[in-house]
């Protein structure tokens, strides 16, 4: 679909992206560099990284990837030093990295639990706070008179009502959206950082869309959502856009809901034999298709 921003709305900015070598992670990369912005990203997986890179440069995107774990805080401060030596400045951060399945609460362990906080939540803080000295206005590569830089943090509305099988995401996204407001409270008027986030629902030819409405039952699920349809990574990347742009400016400590108006309904049951199944048979499809396939199928 076209952008209906402007090619050099963010001209001259650097942004590094947390898992934004895959998934809506990496459609967010795409649109900030094709509207004007160098890119960093950061991940786990160095074959998905540079196959992501590899893309983004053929569309004469400045682009850089680098290895690194967001729950590790030396693996935060490396990478953001490597993006400022690489690039000059940070302008922008974007937390998308995550993690996602179908548990029931009997039967998540403390330890499933504590890994999906410690990625969601813990490795969004540990971002923010090693990214600041680079976003503050005065920091390092900005001046005074340029202000500070923005921060996006990937939410999701399973914790506004109640979901099915997702209390540790639930649990791990409220704190997500918890700090967006807290920052934005201490790093607006000091720093002049504006701190947002943006809460997607389900997005069609995502990992997380493959666990969380698999094909068993994703016409069902379809027929009961507003729009009728599932959204897409573009509309996730047009969020992210208005909210690291001067079209965002006066927008501060807010998750922006795009979902269709989906996350008011009823919350839909599956049958716990049904969860097990489906869950696993996502995992495996998963596996196969991240063997071999180009980043941008992802």
């Amino acid at each position: 679909m076209e952008s209906p921003f402007k090619g050099d709305i963010l001209k001259g900015k650097v942004a590094l992206i947390t898992g934004g070598a895959s998934g809506i992670g990496f459609e967010i990369t795409t649109q900030l560099g094709k509207h004007g912005a160098s890119v960093a990203l950061m991940g786990r997986r160095k074959q998905v990284l540079q196959s992501a890179v590899s893309v983004l440069e053929s569309l004469a995107i400045p682009a850089a990837g680098f290895e690194g774990d967001v729950r590790k805080q030396e693996d935060a401060a490396r990478v953001l030093e490597s993006t400022f030596k690489r690039f000059g400045r940070i302008d922008i951060l974007v937390n998308a990295a995550a993690g996602n399945f179908l548990a029931s609460a009997e039967d998540l362990s403390p330890n499933g639990f504590r890994t999906v906080l410690d990625i969601d939540s813990v490795g969004t803080f540990t971002m923010c706070h090693e990214a600041l000295k680079y976003l503050k206005k005065g920091g390092e590569g900005r001046s005074s008179s340029s202000g500070g830089g923005t921060i996006i943090n990937i939410s999701a509305t399973v914790h506004y009502t109640a979901s099915w099988y997702q209390i540790h995401v639930a649990a791990a996204k409220a704190a997500v959206d918890a700090t967006t407001r807290n920052l934005a409270l201490e790093w607006g008027p000091v720093y002049d950082i504006k701190v947002n986030g943006i809460a997607p629902g389900p997005i069609s030819d995502t990992p997380g869309i493959s666990k969380l409405v698999p094909d068993e039952t994703s016409s069902e699920s379809r027929d009961s959502m507003p729009l009728y349809k599932l959204g897409e990574k573009w509309d996730i990347a047009m969020a992210a856009l208005f909210l690291a742009s001067d079209a965002g400016k006066y927008i501060n400590g807010d998750t922006l809901i795009v979902d269709g108006g989906l996350w008011p309904s009823r919350p839909r049951h599956l049958p716990k034999v049904v969860v097990k199944q489906v869950s696993r048979a996502a995992e495996k499809r998963l596996r196969n298709a991240q063997v071999g396939v180009p980043n941008s199928k992802l």
